[in-house]
Order: structure tokens, then C-alpha cells, then sequence
């Protein structure tokens, strides 16, 4: 790809860092941006800026936020006896997409994988042990996925959180609406056999 400028280039090439930006779509997004008002370029420049200047990890819950706690935590409305552990930031946001849970988070950051070299150390499991212990949280649902990995983490976690007496609870799995049986894993197939409701439900 020739550029008749090399701040055009530049731009590209920057742009194009981003997971799912080819060299193609970063060509557009820069020129869609020469085509803008000066202050548009300026305004988008800026919040990135802003936000990477600007954005630090909750204390309590390890989201992303503006302040010392995130939003979610922050929020009163929100029942803080219920806690949903999960492992990154867009579990959470996936999560919280569906309109469905009004409780609080806890980011692991990662499952527990020994060929990647990650052990309960490396993950934000003390904190949650803490926060459990504290009595205020009855409920800890575990929303892993379900690998190899993440059956592993969720074991553990469950040893680790045995002795405060919490509920332990995890999401529900099976199999995918207009999923055939015969593509399914044995442990999704599995949970769906054991986690089965009477028909109708």
C-alpha cells in the first residue's frame, strides 16, 4: 500500500494496532477523519487520551473506572449480597448486557492455567476471599467458562470459599437453542443432563 504522505502512513500504521483493523479499515478510518471538522479528530484524540490517563481499576471489584470504586459498585440500587465472579472485563459487560443481574462483580482476571504459566496468584483471588469473609456477600455465583481451565478455577475457588459458608452457585450450561446433540461437548451435554428441568418450566 503507497501513501503520497507519510502522516497518512503513520496514522494507518497506528491505527491498524487494533485487533480486527486490517491495513484496509485503518485506510478508511483515517481518511473518514480527514474528511471531519478539525474539532471532531480533535474531540476523538482527546478522549482516547483522557481515558488512558484517566481510567484506573476499582478497588473493591477490579472493573475498569473513573474513580476509586466503578459505577457498578457504587450503585446502591444494586444488591451487594449477590456476587458474580468473573474473568475479564467483557464477561462483564456481556453480562451485564442481558438485563439480568442486579448484583455486584468480581474480575479474576484470567482462569487458572498452568501451561500459560497462570496460578492462583497471578489472579485477584485474594480480594474476593476478602470481600466474601466480610459476611455482607450471601451468594458467590460462578460465571467461568466452561473448559479445562475454568472447571479448574471454579474448583478452587469453591475450596478457598468453603470455610465462610457462602452460597456457591454457578450459571446454568447446555445445550445451544438449534444446536445439534451430536456437536455438543460431553460437558456441556453433561450439565444438561444433570442440570434438567421438568418440561415446561
Amino acid at each position: 500500500m503507497n501513501f503520497s504522505s507519510k502522516l497518512i502512513e503513520k496514522a494507518v500504521d497506528a491505527f491498524a494496532t487494533l485487533p480486527g483493523i486490517g491495513r484496509k479499515t485503518a485506510l478508511r478510518l483515517v481518511l473518514h477523519l480527514l474528511k471531519q471538522d478539525k474539532t471532531v479528530t480533535e474531540q476523538f484524540s482527546t478522549a482516547l487520551v483522557n481515558m488512558r490517563e484517566g481510567i484506573r481499576e476499582c478497588t473493591q471489584c477490579h472493573n475498569l473506572a473513573d474513580e476509586d470504586l466503578c459505577q457498578i459498585c457504587a450503585d446502591t440500587r444494586r444488591d451487594h449480597s449477590m456476587l458474580c465472579v468473573v474473568e475479564t472485563i467483557r464477561d462483564l459487560m456481556a453480562i451485564e448486557d442481558t438485563g439480568q443481574y442486579r448484583g455486584l462483580y468480581h474480575l479474576l482476571g484470567g482462569i487458572i492455567s498452568p501451561i500459560e504459566g497462570i496460578g492462583p496468584a497471578d489472579l485477584n483471588i485474594d480480594s474476593l476471599v476478602e470481600r466474601v469473609q466480610t459476611g455482607a456477600v450471601k451468594e458467590v455465583i460462578m460465571a467461568i467458562s466452561p473448559t479445562i481451565e475454568g472447571e479448574t478455577t471454579v474448583y478452587y475457588l469453591a475450596k478457598k470459599l468453603q470455610p465462610t459458608g457462602v452460597q456457591l452457585s454457578s450459571i446454568a450450561r447446555g445445550v445451544s437453542f438449534g444446536g445439534d446433540l451430536e456437536y455438543a461437548d460431553e460437558i456441556t451435554l453433561g450439565r444438561s443432563i444433570v442440570a434438567r428441568i421438568p418440561y415446561g418450566q
